[in-house]
């Protein structure tokens, strides 16, 4: 057998199952403030090249925006914030009205979203999706980008998401593959200095097949996969009605 193809096979084993034990570096609260800051810094670059937000905002966001009235949109899991400036300038240079707010409850990732875009028409906050739904907070548009897999379990997350959803939910996350794998082992040689590579090996580990993640997610929620090796899990309901709070899944 050839190296190549015991690599691949190797591969293949290691992501037959979601390695949902396996933790990330950047998740511990003792990390190097140093290898996170570049890490959330490098996450603007990674999220243009591969997570495909671009065609998510002109297929799925775009179309409920209006240019006479705002809407609103809420990124949960903001991290560094990238994603959140990126919506908010994209729907400005459309000409459309849309008001982003972002969150993440690490005390780390506000700090850095805050510091790096102070001048984006953006609003960070350190608060969790059950503290904003005890305050009372609805959106036209919740979205959140590779978080599900950083979760134990989908249940409660996914029943605030859509409680604080006006219409429609995207959840943007990586879809396990040995293909996905291989390029990004590949590819991320040149990110160093930060947590991403080993992090996002082991994020391509703990996620979920389009076939796992359909399986865990409550009725109502629709799974769509989406280039490249993404999954996008779907809520839409344009009257404003969504499924009951569903029981937490572990």
């Amino acid at each position: 057998m050839s190296a190549k193809k015991g690599g691949e096979r190797l591969r293949a084993a290691l992501l037959r199952e979601r390695a949902s034990d396996a933790v990330e570096e950047m998740d511990l609260p003792g990390c190097d403030p140093g290898r996170l800051e570049r890490t959330y810094a490098q996450f603007a670059l990674v999220n243009r090249v591969v997570a495909g937000w671009r065609g998510i905002y002109r297929t799925r966001i775009r179309p409920r925006l209006s240019a006479d009235s705002p809407a609103s949109l809420l990124d949960i899991g903001c991290g560094g914030g990238d994603l959140s400036v990126l919506l908010a300038r994209w729907a400005a240079r459309d000409g459309l009205r849309l008001e982003v707010t972002a969150i993440d409850p690490d005390p780390r990732a506000i700090l850095f979203a805050r510091s790096r875009h102070a001048a984006a028409d953006v609003t960070f906050r350190q608060v969790s999706s059950a503290e904003l739904l005890e305050e009372g907070h609805r959106y036209d548009v919740v979205v959140s980008n590779h978080v599900l897999h950083h979760l134990d379990g989908l249940g409660a997350f996914l029943a605030e998401s859509a409680i604080l959803s006006r219409g429609t939910v995207v959840h943007n996350d990586i879809r396990r593959s040995p293909a996905a794998y291989a390029l990004f082992l590949a590819g991320s040689w040149v990110l160093t200095g930060s947590y991403i590579r080993q992090d996002g090996l082991t994020s391509i580990r703990r996620s979920y097949t389009a076939a796992e993640l359909a399986g865990a997610a409550p009725p109502g929620w629709t799974v769509v996969r989406h280039a490249p090796f993404r999954n996008l899990l779907l809520l839409d309901a344009p009257d404003g009605h969504h499924p009951e709070r569903p029981a937490a899944r572990g």
